[in-house]
């Protein structure tokens, strides 16, 4: 059986990439043949880069959240199957020798930062989905200097380091021939230019933290626990880079009539002993609103019934669940003589067809198990 790709790497679900990368590098350097002893390294080896191959990929990740291991295997992504793409060989040999070994990373626009959120709703509106408003921080441009960092009216100057690059080589040789390694420029951070007079409003940062609302189409049927990814929301890279995405979990709350049970709702019914023998109709609560439903007579305690069609939708589906109700007989407790006295006189008269079921023992049994 497949393992949990977060389990392999040692992350939470709500780990941002950040994350994902370095417990890919530190799990890659620890395990890789040529590095480890461990009988089974190879294996696991093999285990964790297929997750880091799943987790590093946004689409790829949303579908393993959604769905699972099954989730890849029926919309085609099965990792492991088509080899690495680039970016992860990149990822690979910088976990050996730092960034940019191959120059993976050289000219690509930075981005900013993904942001975490967390937003609750009721299970009803889980069951119909919503628009709902979720309030984060983001980091934005800095309004006075429109980004560069720089005091209005000056203007950032070129690095004398690495000439504007934001990159400097480093060549490191070996019995085996000479490596070149790329890095960020140690004098300005791999910004590639500096600032001689910095805004005094982001300090220099070209960035500053802004309040935002950001509104999140919930779909039908969702899961307490499960994420939505919102791209291009996150906080803005320095320097005018593309922004991250914001990740938002969704916290269903819990109903005290009801209990979910993946797409199936389950609730209880308390009949007194007088309706359960006579028969009769009461008001349940269900997501779609109070329904009246009637219990024949002789209804018996633990019975189920089931309303077809009436549970959570199945998300991104077709179809839902069913809402099953459990029936409690409420036995009194505390009877006077008279009231005694009647139910012994009933007693006698009851003979055992009264009592006979309309099915067998093993009818009943399959009953009580659905």
């Amino acid at each position: 059986m497949a393992r949990d790709y977060y389990e392999l790497l040692g992350l939470n679900r709500d780990a941002v990439e950040a994350d994902i990368k370095k417990a890919f590098r530190q799990l890659a350097r620890k395990l890789h043949p040529d590095v480890s002893d461990e009988p089974d390294a190879e294996d696991r080896f093999k285990e964790v880069v297929e997750a880091y191959e799943v987790l590093s990929d946004p689409e790829k990740r949303q579908v393993y959240d959604r769905y699972g291991h099954e989730g890849l295997r029926r919309g085609g992504s099965q990792p492991g199957g088509g080899g690495f793409d680039f970016g992860n060989v990149t990822d690979l040999f910088s976990a050996f020798f730092g960034d940019d070994l191959l120059g993976g990373r050289q000219g690509r626009r930075q981005r900013g930062g993904d942001i975490a959120a967390e937003v609750e709703i009721d299970l009803a509106e889980a069951a119909t989905g919503l628009a709902a408003e979720v309030p984060y921080e983001a980091a934005a441009a800095c309004a006075t200097c429109a980004g560069s960092g720089a005091k209005p009216g000056t203007a950032p100057v070129t690095c004398g380091t690495c000439r504007g690059a934001g990159r400097v080589q480093h060549v490191t040789r070996s019995p085996i021939g000479e490596f070149v390694r790329t890095g960020a420029c140690p004098t300005c951070g791999g910004a590639g230019r500096r600032i001689d007079d910095p805004c005094t409003d982001c300090h220099g940062n070209g960035r500053s933290v802004q309040e935002r609302l950001l509104k999140v189409d919930i779909p039908p049927g969702i899961h307490d626990g499960q994420r939505i990814r919102i791209s291009g929301e996150g906080h803005v890279a320095p320097g005018g880079g593309g922004a991250g995405d914001v990740y938002v979990r969704i916290h269903v709350r819990e109903d005290e009539r009801f209990a979910r049970e993946g797409n199936d709702i389950f609730s209880t019914v308390e009949l007194t002993f007088t309706q359960a023998t006579l028969g009769t109709s009461v008001t349940v609560p269900t997501l779609e609103g109070d329904m009246e439903i009637a219990f024949e007579p002789g209804t018996q305690p633990s019975t189920l019934r089931i309303l077809e069609g009436k549970g959570m939708p199945v998300l991104q589906g077709r179809g839902r669940g069913d809402h099953r109700i459990l029936v409690h007989v409420a036995i009194p407790r505390r009877l006077n003589d008279e009231q005694r006295r009647q139910l012994e006189e009933l007693d006698r008269t009851l003979d055992d067809d009264a009592y006979r079921s309309d099915g067998g023992f093993f009818t009943r049994l399959k009953s009580a198990f659905r």
